[in-house]
């Protein structure tokens, strides 16, 4: 019998029961990229592509103890934040990974807003993000939209990104990936700013799919990188690629609704490339 001990990464996030993001994409992810994935619940939420329909929140003590458990049980690598929901949870996330994971890298993906427009996340939890999360994050990963949202300014273009980013990874004294997904051109281009420098990770546009949980896949794609022993920025040059196969390779269904589309993080077979 041969003993096994991959890399390990915990994902604190949101139950999505369509499995095309939250917890179960961030699962997916993990185990294609060769690390075992552990997950706490924060919420349960009723959703499909394109669709919010319902979101109920795990009660805080609940989830602390799912953190406080798994922390004390694996010798877990890196960890990523995915929907939190309330300013309840993201203060008990913060307080346990403060206390209890400081050595950890952190990913903080600020889930607050659907591929669909949905809002995702109650306001008054933005300030506790702001307070206590971003700034004991080794990385923050919004998109247009969030970064907006958390400058108070449009941000619809390169341009508008760099001052975005600049003034986030300032403000809260952390690494910034600006996610460019929604920029129009040929390329999908994400911003990494570091406070001094700007770092840019580039990959062809595929047009004419409609997924969701690109924005997990691609954060729990970093936290598992970490957790294997990349750098951060060969660990986001590992994770856009898989990303961007994963959307490349996607799978689609024809429902009564019309068409559905999925990532598909597997590739294909489900067999990982090498270079990953």
């Amino acid at each position: 019998m041969t003993r096994r001990s991959p890399p390990v990464a915990l994902t604190i996030a949101g139950s999505d029961c369509s499995a095309g993001a939250g917890l179960q994409a961030d699962l997916k992810t993990f185990s294609a990229l060769g690390v075992y994935g552990l997950t706490a619940v924060t919420c349960v939420v009723a959703e499909v592509p394109g669709k919010v329909s319902r979101i109920d929140p795990v009660d805080p003590r609940n989830v602390r103890e799912q953190i406080e458990l798994l922390l004390a049980s694996f010798p877990i690598g890196a960890i990523k934040t995915g929907l939190l929901f309330s300013p309840e949870i993201v203060e008990t996330v913060a307080t346990v990974l403060e206390r209890s994971a400081r050595e950890i890298p952190l990913v903080v993906d600020p889930v607050m807003i659907a591929t669909s427009g949905e809002a995702l996340l109650q306001p008054a939890a933005v300030e506790c993000y702001c307070a206590r999360l971003f700034p004991r994050a080794t990385l923050v990963t919004p998109n247009m939209a969030e970064a907006a949202a958390l400058t108070g300014r449009p941000v619809r273009d390169r341009a508008e990104m760099r001052v975005a980013g600049n003034e986030l990874a300032q403000k809260f004294g952390t690494r910034i990936l600006l996610k460019g997904g929604h920029l129009s051109g040929a390329h999908a281009t994400d911003l990494l700013f570091d406070g001094t420098a700007v770092a840019e990770f580039s990959a062809p546009f595929v047009p004419g799919v409609s997924t969701h949980g690109t924005g997990c896949t691609y954060s729990a794609a970093i936290a598992a990188r970490l957790a294997l022993g990349d750098s951060l920025e060969a660990a986001i040059a590992q994770a856009k690629e898989f990303v961007s196969r994963a959307i490349r390779e996607y799978f689609s269904w024809t429902t009564s609704s019309g068409e559905i589309h999925a990532l598909n993080p597997g590739g294909g077979t489900g067999s990982v490339p090498s270079e990953f």
